[in-house]
C-alpha cells in the first residue's frame, strides 16, 4: 500500500500537469503568439523549474496538506492519504477530460475533508482553519485577480502600444575579408541580439515584437510561480511513504516533477484551448496583463504559504480581460467553468469518503 500510495502521488502530480499547465500557456496560444507545441514546452520547463525550487521555499505548505492544521487528528496511515490522492484524482481526470479547468487545490482541500470526515465525524474537520486557510483565498483570489486586471490593464495600455513599436532582433551581419581592396571571402559574426524600432529591423536570423517577448517573460513566471506553489501540496500525500522507502525529499520533488511534466506534455491541450479561445478573445497585449497580474498574486501566496488556486487566479485574470473590453466575455463557458469550481469540492469528498471507507 506504502508503494501504491507513492504512484498515487506521482498520479495526482501528472494529473495536475494536465489540467494546470493551460493557466501559464494559454494566453500565448490563444493570443497567436505561439503554437501549442513550442508554448507547452514552455510552460513545462518553467513548471519543472519552479517545482524544483519548492523544494527549498514552501515548505509550510506541505503541513497544510498533510492535513495539520485542519483536520483535528491527521492520520498518517497510508489508507488514509490512498483515499485522499484518489479523490483528487478522480475529479482531476474527469474535469480534464471535458476540458474544464479546476482546482488541484480544490480537489485535495475536498479529498482531505471526505476522508477525515469517514475517520472521526464533523467533529474531527476544524472548520474555522478550513475557511480560514483555504476557502477564504480560494474563494477570494478569482475576484482579486479580476479587479486586479481591471485596475492594471489601463494603466499598461499605454505603456504595451509603445512596446508594441519595437522589436527584438538577433542579427547576423556578414564581413567581407580583404586584401589590397580585394575581396578574398566573407566571415559571418556571431549573432548579436537588439531592441529597435520595427521599421528598423532588418534581415534578421530571428525577430520579435517587444510585446511578445514580456508576454513569453511573464508566461513563464506564471508557470514557474504555479509549480511553486502546487508541488507542496501535492508531496505531502506522499512524504511519509517515501520516507519509510528511504527517497529523500529532494528525489520525491524530481519525481514530481518529472510527473507534472508527463501530464502537461500529453494531455494539456484540452484544457489549454478552454481557456485560450472559449472564454475571451486574447491579444498579445492583454494576454501579457493577464499573466503578470497571474505571476504577481500567486508568487505572493507562495512567499506567505497561502494555498491560492492558480485556476482561479489565472482564470479570473482572463476574464477580467474580456470584462475591460464590455461585452468580449462568454458567460456561458464561465458559467460552466463556475460550476465546476462548485462542485470540485462536494465530489472529490465524496470519491475520497467512499473509498476511505473501503479500505481504512
Amino acid at each position: 500500500m506504502i508503494t501504491l500510495l507513492i504512484l498515487c502521488t506521482l498520479l495526482v502530480a501528472f494529473a495536475n500537469g494536465a489540467n494546470d499547465i493551460s493557466k501559464g500557456i494559454a494566453t500565448l496560444f490563444g493570443s497567436g503568439v505561439s503554437n501549442y507545441r513550442t508554448a507547452v514546452l514552455w510552460g513545462t520547463a518553467w513548471t519543472v523549474a519552479g517545482v524544483l525550487t519548492a523544494a527549498f521555499v514552501t515548505q509550510a505548505l506541505v503541513a497544510t496538506f498533510s492535513g495539520k492544521g485542519l483536520l483535528q487528528a491527521p492520520s498518517t496511515s497510508p489508507a488514509f492519504l490512498l483515499a485522499v490522492s484518489l479523490g483528487a484524482i478522480g475529479w482531476l481526470l474527469i474535469a480534464t477530460r471535458s476540458g474544464m479547468p479546476v482546482s488541484t487545490t480544490h480537489s485535495l482541500v475536498g479529498a482531505l475533508v471526505g476522508a477525515g470526515l469517514v475517520e472521526a465525524g464533523q467533529s474531527g474537520i476544524l472548520w474555522p482553519a478550513v475557511f480560514k486557510k483555504v476557502a477564504y483565498p480560494l474563494l477570494f483570489s478569482p475576484f482579486v485577480s479580476l479587479i486586479l486586471i481591471l485596475i492594471v490593464l489601463p494603466l499598461l495600455r499605454p505603456f504595451i502600444q509603445r512596446i508594441e513599436r519595437y522589436c527584438v532582433c538577433v542579427e547576423q551581419t556578414p564581413v567581407a575579408m580583404t586584401a589590397g581592396g580585394a575581396a578574398l571571402f566573407q566571415q559571418t559574426q556571431l549573432p548579436s541580439v537588439e531592441i529597435a524600432p520595427s521599421r528598423d529591423c532588418g534581415e534578421s536570423v530571428a525577430r520579435m515584437s517587444g510585446v511578445d517577448t514580456l508576454h513569453w517573460i511573464a508566461a513563464g513566471a506564471t508557470s514557474f510561480f504555479r509549480g511553486l506553489n502546487d508541488a507542496p501540496k501535492i508531496l505531502a500525500l506522499g512524504i511519509a511513504a517515501a520516507a519509510s522507502l528511504s527517497i529523500g525529499t529532494g528525489v520525491f520533488y524530481v519525481m514530481i516533477a518529472a510527473a507534472m511534466a508527463a501530464g502537461s506534455l500529453t494531455f494539456g491541450r484540452r484544457v489549454t484551448e478552454t481557456l485560450a479561445s472559449k472564454v475571451v478573445r486574447l491579444t498579445p497585449g492583454n494576454g501579457f496583463a493577464a499573466n503578470l497580474v497571474t505571476s504577481i498574486l500567486v508568487g505572493l501566496a507562495s512567499r506567505f504559504a497561502l494555498p491560492v488556486s492558480t485556476t482561479h487566479v489565472s482564470s479570473g485574470a482572463i476574464i477580467g480581460i474580456g470584462v475591460s473590453n464590455r461585452g468580449g466575455v462568454r458567460w456561458k463557458m464561465v458559467t460552466e467553468m463556475a460550476l465546476a469550481w462548485i462542485v470540485t469540492l462536494p465530489v472529490s469528498a465524496l470519491i475520497a469518503g467512499i473509498i476511505y471507507k473501503f479500505i481504512g
